[in-house]
């Protein structure tokens, strides 16, 4: 095997072969498998590449290859070899990087299939286990994170490995700072610190502007080009979009488009992997930097001025621009301040130009503050043709070092989507918010009434298995697991050690050491992984939110039709035997049905139940249950509706009615904290029996005079003083009056206490309310129970 290969093909094709992220991390390249997904990258002679498994029992398969097609895998001394039956099955995937890697594949004759793999990463893994090889060819390297679908009943999710590559030769290794276009650009160019450069773009076509470094701002500023051939500028007006759009600044989604004086759409947002940018301030000028004692500086308006002397734009003082990554934010005394961005290396905003325009794009050159991180570097930018499709989507990352994960449809939404535009980002998913010919009055009515469908995939699902799967949930949870059996939930709340709420979800006991976690964020599966490392316990906890979508079925009609659509094995309960937070295993219909778990919970307070899917399987999921014969009213419900019915409900939401400083008495959930009865030491329970012992606040329900609805954050008033805040408030459509639910200081949490709502400065203006039973509708739980007579 030579040591080094010369082939045009191998090294100038390497860019349209890989799908990977990559991110450069203190010199060394980052990229994340996706489990199930592969990524391909070039090696050359003397890389170092290290495989990480952040949770543990995920193999790794890798296949590598020279410029003659021969399979060269044996260099990394894998623990076993197999074939590349697994890497092939995921290239059947229909996805534009899939069809690439399948393509360059054939250039080279490589059957990957029949290809032999190397396997590492085998065995009983625990998190974090890692293993590292030096690279003796250059080569290409396939690296992939295997495993099959997961079925609802099963515990067995493909998950993400990490591959970190330290180039032995940063020149020629393939090592570049700037990660790979989204599709083939138009124009690709770096503007360099402190500069502006204008070009131009067609309507229809995209514009990525992308943080080379990390920590740099960049002004953009863009002309309506016809207008300017009519002697008139028009230009990107940030007042004009603030109003419009009633934010900040545009965010993908609904509201996305800039404007210009006219009212005119110049520019969407349709990507943005930082989320933090500016359009209050205008682009730094020298008049700025004089008055800092720095004249003569290099700044972002003059700069815009010298890019468009070759256009009939008139030079300006300050220019108005949206600010890029330019971190801002007003205290409580409305200043103004700014600090460090938020963008990290890689980090992009995509926007879609509207009509033809003339733009500006800066790399700001402020050195003298926390602006740019100190030290200005260069920004690229990237013009894609109008025939890409790329989807509107918004960065979230598990932890603040983790890969972004764009925002994603769940598997029902090729089937809302035939029914509303009005989606949300929730959690990293686009949500339906309401639907058309319904809104959320009528939706919320068909769930008292009859009967709805909500999409609710964005609840994170984390496997707990292992010998001690046990004592590690008995030791995160409030409640007492060991009361489980098999086929049942609970539902409790999970504290950290000062009794602060981490987050609240529902504990599915699938055996005797299988459980199933069900939280609304991530933090709380990576809670369980850290305590089972820290605590040195057998017990492994995989996320398996990628291969599991809910959709809750509520209503008093919900058992009727579940009972047309469920098939059940003797062993497991019928929908109609399902008692209150119990589970079975199922299918769709017949014994060759689609496989389910449904469990007879829900977040309405009515009758209802959840049915977990396979994504493949949850469009299909979704139509049969519309179309059962007992389906008639039926009716999908979004995320409006359903808060109004949780509020009445009185069920609680994280970042309303808790925090991590909120301890469960405060979050109304109280019930969840069995003290006396669970003997077992958990987490946060010595803080808890204190909190116990001396309460400071409570959850209650208020009934608000008028019709006027509070907000969540309005105070409430006694006199001058503060004694409480609202959490969650609305119109009660059955109740008919406004009511709300606000955590109160324990002074004043008694029912028949007459406080008032602060609005405007909190004292100009204030609504009387008083504390009434908890919750405000049917407090018995008589609904959920099935009990509507």
């Amino acid at each position: 095997m030579p040591a080094a290969i010369e082939h045009p093909t191998l090294n100038s094709s390497v860019k349209s072969f890989s799908s990977a992220i990559q991110n450069v991390i203190d010199g060394r390249e980052r990229y994340c498998i996706r489990g199930g997904a592969m990524v391909v990258i070039p090696l050359s002679r003397g890389d170092e590449i290290e495989l990480v498994d952040p949770e543990g029992l995920q193999l790794a398969h890798v296949v590598a290859f020279d410029a003659g097609g021969n399979i060269c895998s044996g260099q990394f001394l894998p623990d076993q070899t197999t074939n590349g039956t697994a890497l092939a099955s995921m290239l059947q995937a229909a996805t534009p990087g899939a069809r690439k890697i399948s393509a360059k594949l054939k250039l080279f004759g490589i059957n990957l299939g029949a290809a032999p793999t190397g396997v590492f990463l085998s065995g009983e893994t625990g998190p974090g286990t890692r293993v590292t090889r030096v690279c003796e060819f250059e080569c290409i390297g396939i690296f992939g994170a295997p495993g099959k679908p997961m079925h609802p009943h099963e515990q067995n999710p493909p998950t993400d490995l990490l591959l970190w590559v330290s180039r032995a030769n940063r020149e020629n290794g393939g090592f570049t700072a700037v990660p790979e276009p989204l599709a083939d650009p138009q124009q690709d160019f770096r503007i360099g610190a402190a500069t502006a450069t204008s070009y131009e773009v067609k309507a229809g076509e995209y514009i990525q502007v992308l943080d080379i470094s990390g920590k740099q701002c960049s002004d953009f500023q863009c002309f309506d080009t016809s207008a300017l051939e009519r002697g008139v500028e028009r230009n990107l007006d940030a007042t004009a979009t603030r109003t419009l759009v009633a934010s900040a600044y545009p965010q993908p989604g609904l509201y996305s488009k800039f404007f210009d004086t006219d009212l005119q759409p110049l520019i969407e947002v349709v990507q943005d992997t930082c989320g933090r940018h500016d359009s209050f301030g205008l682009a730094c000028s020298s008049k700025y930097y004089d008055e800092m004692g720095y004249p003569g500086h290099a700044n972002c308006s003059d700069n815009f001025n010298y890019a468009i002397e070759e256009y009939p734009i008139a030079p300006r003082k300050g220019w108005m621009a949206i600010n890029l990554f330019f971190n801002s934010f007003f205290d409580d005394n409305y200043q103004l301040f700014s600090d460090e961005p938020w963008s990290r290396p890689g980090d992009y905003v995509l926007m879609r130009a509207t009509r033809d325009l003339v733009c500006i794009s800066s790399s700001c050159s402020d050195d003298i503050d926390a602006a740019n991180g100190w030290n200005p570097t260069d920004i690229q930018v990237r013009v894609y043709q109008e025939k890409e499709l790329f989807k509107r989507t918004i960065a979230v990352r598990k932890t603040v070092d983790a890969e972004p994960i764009m925002t994603q449809e769940t598997g029902f939404h090729p089937e809302t989507s035939k029914l509303t535009r009005d989606f949300v980002e929730y959690s990293g998913f686009w949500l339906a918010n309401s639907y058309n010919n319904l809104g959320e009055i009528a939706e919320y009515w068909a769930c008292r009434e009859g009967a709805v469908l909500i999409d609710l995939s964005p609840l994170r699902k984390y496997e707990v298995t292992g010998p001690d799967a046990e004592h590690l949930v008995q030791t995160c949870v409030t409640r007492d697991v060991k009361k489980l059996a098999t086929g049942q939930v609970t539902y409790t709340a999970m504290c950290n050690v000062s009794g602060g709420m981490i987050d609240d979800g529902t504990v599915f006991r699938l055996g005797q050491h299988n459980f199933r976690w069900v939280g609304g964020c991530d933090d709380s599966g990576l809670w369980l992984r850290k305590q089972a490392q820290e605590r040195g316990l057998k017990a492994w906890v995989k996320d398996a939110s990628s291969q599991l979508v809910s959709l809750q079925i509520q209503g008093p009609e919900s058992r009727t039709i579940l009972e047309e659509m469920i098939w059940t094995r003797p062993d497991q309960a019928t929908v109609e035997e399902l008692n209150w937070f119990r589970f079975s295993i199922a299918r769709m219909k017949d014994p060759d049905g689609i496989p389910v778990v449904v469990s007879r919970t829900g977040y309405t307070g009515e009758l209802g139940y959840e049915i977990f899917c396979h994504p493949r399987d949850a469009a299909e999921v979704w139509r049969m249950l519309m179309s059962a014969d007992s389906a008639r009213n039926l009716k999908p419900m979004g995320l409006a509706a359903l808060d109004l019915l949780r509020i009445e409900a009185g069920l609680i939401f994280a970042g309303y009615e808790f925090c991590e400083q909120t301890d469960p008495y405060e979050a109304g959930i109280g019930f969840t904290v069995p003290l006396k009865s669970k003997s077992d030491d958990f987490i946060g329970r010595d803080a808890l029996l204190k909190r116990r012992e001396s309460p400071q606040r409570r959850l209650v329900g208020l009934d608000v005079e008028g019709r006027e609805a509070a907000a969540h954050g309005d105070c409430v008033m006694i006199g001058r003083q503060k004694v409480g805040e609202i959490t969650s408030a609305c119109i009660s459509p059955i109740l008919g009056k406004s009511i709300a639910l606000c955590r109160m200081n324990i002074e004043y949490a008694d029912e028949g206490s007459e406080v008032e709502i602060g609005k405007l400065d909190h004292h100009q203006k204030r609504i009387s309310a008083v504390v009434v039973p908890f919750p405000h509708f049917d407090p018995g739980k008589q609904r959920v129970r099935g009990n509507y007579s």
